[in-house]
């Protein structure tokens, strides 16, 4: 149940959508060595958003993913800033990343839980 929601005030080209959210589908069933089959990312773009005082590309991401491994955050961290940077020109110091692993039972999905 890996969840990535990208929000960002940077718009791609609307052909880059797609390509956007494969591309992350994958790494992050790949980082976190979950079935892509249950991976969902989302993205939120041209948002109204502001850091620093400053309205330059930038970007908030949340990872979600049960039994996420705490240690491993910083791999995450590194691995999204460089995909953020990549797609979007947005420099890791302008992205903050909220990483959470919840609880099974408050994971819902095909109409039970995890």
């Amino acid at each position: 149940m890996p969840t990535l929601i990208i929000h960002t005030n940077v718009t791609p080209a609307a052909a880059d959508h797609r390509k956007i959210l494969e591309d992350a589908s994958v790494m992050i069933a790949d980082i976190l060595g979950k079935p892509e089959s249950y991976v969902m990312v989302i993205l939120r773009h041209n948002q109204d958003m502001l850091f620093a005082g400053d309205a330059a590309p930038l970007a908030y991401l949340e990872l979600k993913s049960l039994g996420l491994p705490e240690a491993r955050t910083p791999e995450l961290s590194e691995a999204l800033c460089n995909f953020l940077e990549a797609r979007f020109g947005i420099a890791p110091a302008r992205v903050y990343i909220e990483f959470a692993s919840p609880p099974r039972h408050l994971f819902g999905y095909n109409g039970g839980t995890f």
